[in-house]
């Protein structure tokens, strides 16, 4: 598998975890309470941070061959 592949998938990843972060945000604020919704939004939080990072670091690499 080439580099430009590989980045991409990682790139996907990073998109599906920013997707995931936001609906979990929304189902936090609308749907939950006490200590579920904590949990829920810390989970969204950590998704959110990861995914960031994942989409940082491709945009960063730059292009590939």
């Amino acid at each position: 598998m080439s580099q430009s592949m590989l980045n991409m998938y990682i790139s996907f990843g990073g998109m599906i975890l920013l997707f995931a972060a936001t609906g979990l945000i929304i189902l936090a604020r609308n749907k939950l309470s006490g200590v579920l919704r904590f949990i829920v939004s810390l989970t969204a939080y950590l998704c959110l941070v990861v995914g960031a990072i994942i989409i940082f670091y491709i945009v960063l690499s730059g292009p590939t061959e």
